[in-house]
């Protein structure tokens, strides 16, 4: 019964809001590993998508989109660009970024929000920009944090939506927060 509500909401969430589920876009040809996480408002080329492979344990956060095709001479010279798009494993791809064709993003890689990805992105790297850049490393990001979790706020998942945080504690995360970032579970 929870499979085939959960294929029914994905129909719906479809309809509504106009993006193809993930199955049929892999009957496409897009290529997609284990622990694939795509929040809401993703785009990811329909019409292009059997050029786009996507790896293991890969979180696109809300609003990216990902393009195999660019359709910018098409109106001049009746021909539109397309290219493969490559994402390796272990990434996240932050909130509203834009992967474009021709592109490939390595393993264990971040693209911070907002980013717009037009060359490649080599393992371990941290990216951020328009255009993105490497900015970093990602094990130098991951040791800042660590570090910064010792001295800054940290919640466990009590205090979230999804555990039903409470009035109180979200006053208390919005006190403790005026002076700098926290983490949450």
């Amino acid at each position: 019964m929870i499979k085939i509500f959960k294929k029914m909401k994905t129909y719906i969430k479809g309809k509504v809001t106009g993006e193809p589920p993930i199955e049929q876009l892999i009957k496409m040809g897009l290529k997609v590993g284990k622990n694939f996480n795509k929040q809401d408002g993703c785009t990811i080329d329909y019409s292009h998508c059997f050029l786009i492979s996507i790896g293991d344990n890969v979180t696109l956060a809300p609003n990216v989109i990902i393009l195999a095709h660019d359709a910018s001479t098409k109106m001049f010279l009746n021909y539109a660009k397309i290219g493969l798009v490559h994402i390796g494993n272990n990434v996240f791809i932050g909130a509203g970024s834009i992967i474009l064709p021709n592109v490939k993003i390595g393993d264990n890689v971040i693209v911070g929000a907002g980013s717009i990805v037009t060359k490649d992105i080599p393992d371990n790297s941290l990216a951020a920009g328009n255009p993105a850049k490497v900015i970093g490393s990602v094990s130098d990001y991951l040791n800042k944090n660590k570090e910064l979790m010792k001295t800054r706020p940290v919640y466990n998942e009590n205090w979230t939506t999804r555990c039903n945080v409470t009035n109180s504690q979200k006053e208390q995360m919005i006190q403790d927060l005026k002076n700098g970032i926290g983490y949450i579970e």
